[in-house]
């Protein structure tokens, strides 16, 4: 008997909406989101690379965030932007899996990222005496390259070990090829899938979570033993920052990824991914870095040196 299926060449992305006024709305909503994100990372990056002060642990981690949080959202907005103006939005079959492969190993890479810069942090507030004996250069560079590298073998090696066939249906429910919104036009079994994409979002996504959880809870019971009411303040502050950035990224990434899975992907399921495509790599420089103290500093010698020059 003949196989009457067509085999997957492309792909149609619905998009948030079918509006044109409301595609306009959101071009220059994500055009805007877009700016920040990339200005505010990339200026991280390149403070801590030429201002000496910055060479710090903390700093290595964060301008490593910000790189991640710039090639994220580079995979994925600008063609969200081109897509504002197209009544079809195509993506052929090559760049779809290029985008969700790329962006599960930086989502994956950020995950374990921010529980190692939980872990930096307590090492500062809980042992701030040991800190640069712990937390040194080539501790920093091994959890540096360790993140990499696992976030490889977690992701892209399952990702392209799918045994998923695509055939027929080519109408995808998202503004960006999501791996769970795509699967869903699987032709073949894909409970083998889904098993091991829930057992990837528990290494990846849970038991950091827990960690850094675990770590903020401990960070906590020591800042409430400073003495220095100002200390405290500061201390609690920093920490309540960064715990913001920590729950709109992982809350809406559990939500996506360890709920059970239905039939079809809803508009609730892209608004979620909103977040955690769009808002949090917006967010993370300007909690985590642009109120710094030294960040300004750092950012005003940089414009001096310029000026002198």
């Amino acid at each position: 008997m003949e196989d009457n299926t067509t085999t997957v060449t492309e792909f149609v992305l619905v998009g948030l909406s079918r509006q044109p006024h409301v595609r306009m709305a959101l071009f220059m909503l994500f055009l805007a989101m877009y700016a920040i994100t990339v200005a505010g990372n990339g200026l991280i990056v390149v403070l801590t690379v030429v201002d000496s002060h910055l060479h710090t642990p903390m700093y290595f981690f964060l301008s490593n965030l910000s790189f991640i949080d710039v090639c994220y959202v580079t995979t994925s907005v600008p063609q969200m932007l081109v897509h504002c103006f197209k009544d079809k939005a195509i993506i052929p079959l090559g760049r779809c899996f290029a985008q969700m492969s790329i962006s599960l190993f930086l989502g994956v890479a950020e995950c374990l990222l921010l529980a190692i810069m939980a872990y930096d942090r307590f090492v500062a507030i809980c042992s701030p005496l040991h800190y640069t004996l712990i937390m040194n250069r080539k501790l920093c560079i091994v959890l540096a390259v360790s993140l990499w590298f696992s976030s490889f073998l977690l992701t892209i090696v399952p990702f392209f070990s799918m045994p998923a066939r695509l055939c027929g249906q080519n109408v995808v429910n998202h503004f960006v090829c999501e791996v769970q919104a795509v699967l869903k036009l699987a032709c073949s079994d894909t409970h083998a899938n889904g098993l091991s994409m829930l057992i990837t979002s528990v290494f990846t996504l849970l038991f950091p979570f827990a960690f850094i959880l675990l770590t903020y809870g401990r960070i906590g019971l020591a800042v409430l033993r400073i003495r220095s009411a100002q200390g405290r303040g500061k201390a609690l502050s920093t920490c309540g920052s960064h715990l913001v950035v920590v729950g709109i990224f992982y809350g809406t990434a559990l939500a996506a990824y360890l709920k059970p899975q239905a039939k079809t992907f809803t508009n609730r399921d892209k608004i979620v991914a909103v977040f955690y495509v769009v808002v949090t790599p917006m967010l993370n420089p300007l909690i985590y870095s642009l109120r710094n103290r030294d960040v300004k500093g750092a950012f005003w010698r940089l414009i001096g040196r310029k000026v002198d020059e």
